[in-house]
């Protein structure tokens, strides 16, 4: 047999694939490697770095347990503006390199309430910027983050913690996690941390980072190390006053020593420091123009921890922009990165002490005060019309002078990003006996505490929104309250609880003259029936609700869809279609859109419940559809979970591929929790 020699050669370059050799390509499927999220969380160094190297040691320490495949935790302890953020955020920016899975970042206080820290929202947005869809049982998110993190290598700054209990719960299954507290925290070294507490700064290193920012020709060595003296060491302080010195180039640092001197003794210690800066941030605070004051009162004055240039136009601080660029250039604020886009800023707690030391002093700090109530009612108004359209409100629209969102989405996003301001701003109007905003605010806030699972800040809320409702002697928004907060606990699956705060609102039900607000218990109420198991009392339940609404078109689009779902459970989809019909014609009528997309849903399961499918496929694409273009990702998800088993019982791979690989895209992003119901 004559034998032939065959050779394959290959010129050229290849992109982003792979070269297959084969006789013959039959069944051959080439699978990408998954690309998994690398989030860059932990913010660059603001300057000059100095005297940190038995710090930097133990960081070192702690990466080679990382390389090794392994768990590193050191912990960063001392006063606030000794500078452990800065040196976070400068090994961080050196090593990046080493933590090729990406660094995370994590503000314990934006996550604090009454003392608690709200672990499981706190690791969903740690499971979302990996790449992974938190599960919606909250106890399962601490099992599926270190599932998430156990073949990567991250970093984890945990800022502001208060409690060795709190690192414990979110240690990762591997990597580095770096802690900073103003709380020593010699619990963790039973869990191998590295704790160092982190002093100020010495006259030698204090004045070097100073003549780093003014250069050689400012000042004698003695007066750097005066400085560095009265500013206690603080890299905070220290950098407020340089900028002073950087702004003026005429400024003696002789000059500056000698304002400070005069003001010793005049300030007593900031709360929680063991240093006198008191005279150094007054010193700051004089030198700024008449619109940073004014923001610097906003600043003391705001029960929250973030400003806005929104925020401070609102209350009237002139040029708030150029305020914001003020203070951000004496290090009075840091930006806050947020995914809605609004530029958001923070003040150091030694700022925020100092600010609110000045504020006092304001004749009108009260009016002040109740302008930023006034600023978050009405944005939060205006968030709550921007994603939810119609449903039942209680109070009247605000803040028609403000500025209007783009899209319900982005309504949603800012609300998130705005929940611990939301919380703050709640609790010191309820201290300050401003009832009738509180209760209002809790009613707008039921969007965003509905979609994102906010359970501690929903609940603690609206045990507020009750009292308030009561003081102020509005029985509608008595039960209104206790309905949201029975649906915090439906959501929980503590039915007892959800139970009892219904049992509650029905003893003021004879005090309500607006029957749709008696109908939102009936639906609870049907929501309840459905979760025990009893579809035909669901159906009656959902029926008076239908009753009470009757009059107001979203109401009964909204109990319609709520009653077809019942019958449906209870094995009569027939039913379900024909009342399905009227509401839907209902929805055409009124352009209901957002309930136009929601029907097709809940028609899809009533064809499948009947047998036909390809009907069913019709209506479950559709509304996946609107989904997509309203960014209802949670609908949409929920859409395609249907296609998905419908694909499998046709036998259609193309569909059921296609649903899965949207579902993957949501899972992805974050975007698939599904909110359950309308009030």
């Amino acid at each position: 047999m004559e034998r032939h020699e065959v050779a394959n050669t290959l010129s050229g370059a290849t992109v982003g694939g792979h070269v297959v050799q084969a006789g013959t390509i039959g069944s051959l499927h080439i699978h990408q490697p998954e690309q998994k999220a690398r989030p860059r969380q932990v913010r660059a160094p603001h300057g000059p770095f100095v005297n940190r190297e038995p710090e930097l040691a133990a960081l070192a320490e702690a990466l080679a347990l990382v390389e090794a495949g392994g768990l590193g935790i050191v912990v960063f302890t001392g006063l606030g503006g000794v500078g452990k953020t800065e040196l976070i955020a400068k090994f961080t920016e050196e090593h990046r390199a080493d933590f090729p899975d990406g660094d995370l970042y994590a503000d314990l206080l934006a996550y604090r309430h009454q003392g608690g820290v709200d672990l499981p929202e706190l690791l969903a947005g740690f499971l979302r910027a990996l790449g992974t869809e938190p599960p919606a049982v909250e106890a399962e998110r601490f099992t599926a983050f270190r599932t998430a993190t156990a073949e990567r290598r991250c970093l984890f700054f945990l800022d502001n913690v208060e409690h060795a209990a709190e690192v414990r719960a979110l240690l990762p299954a591997r990597g580095l996690v770096v802690v900073a507290s103003r709380r020593r925290l010699p619990a963790l070294r039973t869990d191998g941390a590295r704790v160092r507490q982190l002093g100020p700064l010495s006259a030698t290193a204090g004045a070097e980072l100073v003549r780093g920012w003014v250069g050689s020709g400012r000042g004698t060595d003695g007066e750097l190390a005066e400085l560095v003296e009265l500013c206690g060491g603080l890299p905070l302080a220290l950098n407020a006053v340089g900028s002073q010195l950087l702004d003026r180039d005429s400024l003696p640092v002789g000059r500056v020593l000698a304002e400070l001197h005069d003001r010793e003794g005049r300030l007593a210690m900031l709360e929680d420091e063991e240093n006198d800066l008191g005279a150094t941030y007054d010193l700051v605070y004089e030198r700024l123009s008449p619109e940073g004051r004014a923001l610097y009162h906003l600043i003391g004055v705001h029960p929250g921890p973030f400003v806005s240039a929104g925020l401070a136009r609102a209350v009237g601080v002139r040029r708030a922009e150029r305020a914001i660029g003020e203070l951000r250039g004496v290090h009075l604020l840091d930006e806050v990165l947020d995914d809605d886009g609004e530029d958001r800023f923070r003040a150091h707690d030694v700022v925020r002490t100092h600010a609110y030391g000045r504020a006092r002093e304001l004749p009108d700090r009260e009016g002040l005060l109740a302008g930023v109530v006034a600023y978050y009612r009405g944005r939060a108004s205006a968030a709550d019309r921007a994603m939810t359209g119609k449903r039942l409100r209680l109070q009247e629209p605000s803040g028609d002078d403000l500025p209007r969102f783009p899209s319900g989405a982005a309504a949603l996003e800012w609300l998130y990003a705005e929940r611990a301001n939301f919380r703050a701003v709640v609790e010191t109007a309820a201290e300050r006996g401003r009832h009738g905003e509180v209760w209002r605010l809790c009613e707008s806030l039921w969007p965003l505490y509905h979609d994102r699972k906010l359970y501690q800040d929903w609940i603690a809320a609206h045990r507020l929104g009750i009292e308030s409702a009561q003081w102020d002697n509005r029985p509608a928004a008595v039960v209104r309250m206790r309905n949201q907060l029975a649906r915090a606990h439906f959501e929980r699956g503590e039915y007892r609880l959800a139970a009892e705060q219904l049992a509650l609102a029905t003893e003021v039900v004879p005090l309500v003259t607006d029957r749709q607000v008696v109908g939102v218990l009936y639906e609870t109420d049907g929501l309840l029936c459905l979760a025990d198991g009893r579809p035909a009392d669901a159906v009656e339940r959902f029926t008076l609700a239908l009753a009470e609404n009757r009059g107001d078109d979203h109401g009964e689009i909204v109990q319609s869809y709520n009653v077809a779902q019942a019958l449906i459970a209870d094995g009569r989809p027939e039913e379900a279609l024909a009342l399905l019909a009227g509401a839907t014609a209902q929805a055409g009528r009124t352009r209901d859109d957002d309930m136009l997309m929601k029907l097709p849903l809940v028609r899809a399961r009533a064809h499948r419940a009947l047998g036909q499918l390809d009907l069913a496929v019709a209506q479950a694409d559709d509304c996946a559809r609107q989904a997509r273009e309203r960014s209802q990702y949670a609908k949409e998800a929920q859409a395609h979970t249907l296609l998905l088993g419908l694909a499998e019982e046709r036998g259609d791979g193309e569909l059921a591929e296609r649903s899965r690989e949207r579902l993957r895209e949501l899972a992805g992003q974050g975007l698939s929790q599904e909110p359950r119901g309308r009030y």
